[in-house]
């Protein structure tokens, strides 16, 4: 039987959310306190965001290792800048304000509210609206540029 791509990607896409889920709770034992559901939904906020990244980006790029280049300069500095790998709060503000309007930064404080504070929606508001027009303004750029690219 032949299989489509969509759907290996898919079905590996929630398998890795399982084994990080599971690794989280069975070898680092951090407590699951609010919705799974809730969280996976933010997961698919958050993987829309980057995948309009990823669009624009390659309607930028002439080739692929541009393309490339350009995925460097971008999730570097998510990950460097979001509170991921040091504190937030002790960088300089500069960093602060370039890391508030990476979705990584939001993304972080959602999955730390699901999941060690029990955060429902109304709690997530304050990072979901910043997530959702990075979205939102990286999604209009891929389509006016695709389209241009398409005359």
């Amino acid at each position: 039987m032949v299989q489509s791509a969509h759907g290996r990607v898919r079905r590996s896409a929630i398998f890795a959310i399982l084994v990080i889920l599971g690794a989280a709770a069975l070898l680092f034992e951090i407590p699951m306190e609010g919705s799974f559901w809730l969280l996976i939904a933010m997961i698919g906020v958050f993987m829309l965001a980057n995948l309009g990244v990823g669009f624009t980006f390659s309607t930028l790029a002439k080739n692929q290792l541009q393309a490339l280049q350009m995925t460097f300069f971008f999730f570097l500095p998510s990950m460097l800048l979001s509170g991921f790998m040091f504190p937030f709060r002790g960088m300089p503000e500069w960093a602060q304000a370039l890391g508030e309007v990476l979705p990584l930064t939001h993304f972080l404080r959602i999955v730390r509210g699901i999941m060690l504070k029990g955060n429902g929606l109304a709690e997530l508001g304050p990072e979901l609206w910043p997530m959702a027009l990075f979205l939102l303004v990286a999604g209009t750029v891929a389509l006016t540029r695709y389209r241009q690219t398409l005359d």
